[in-house]
């Protein structure tokens, strides 16, 4: 049951950006705009769920291919001031979502 509120706290979050922040780490940052865009989109669209890359089913992983590189994006949990991690990440009074965007050469 607590799964399921942080998927669909996460879903939400992911295909909106809101009830949170949208990170990029520099490989993406100096990818052209149109292809940041295509990122963004990709991630907003993700389905691809499976048990391999979402084991515990909060739908906070994935991973696309997009002009030639296999980019990952990952959603985080921590505290309103962004200093530790949640202790209650389906609480989203208590709870910020961070989502990185990354190449996969970068993790």
């Amino acid at each position: 049951m607590r799964n399921d509120r942080i998927r669909e706290l996460n879903d939400a979050f992911r295909r909106t950006f809101r009830g949170g922040k949208v990170m990029m780490t520099s490989g993406v940052y100096e990818l052209p705009d149109c292809v940041k865009a295509e990122a963004l989109l990709q991630v907003a669209r993700f389905s691809e769920f499976t048990a391999d890359n979402d084991p515990h089913d909060e739908h906070d992983f994935g991973s696309f291919d997009l002009v030639g590189r296999k980019l990952f994006w990952k959603i985080d949990y921590y505290d309103k001031d962004l200093v530790n991690g949640s202790e209650d990440p389906g609480d989203p009074e208590r709870t910020t979502r961070v989502l990185t965007l990354m190449l996969a050469a970068e993790y």
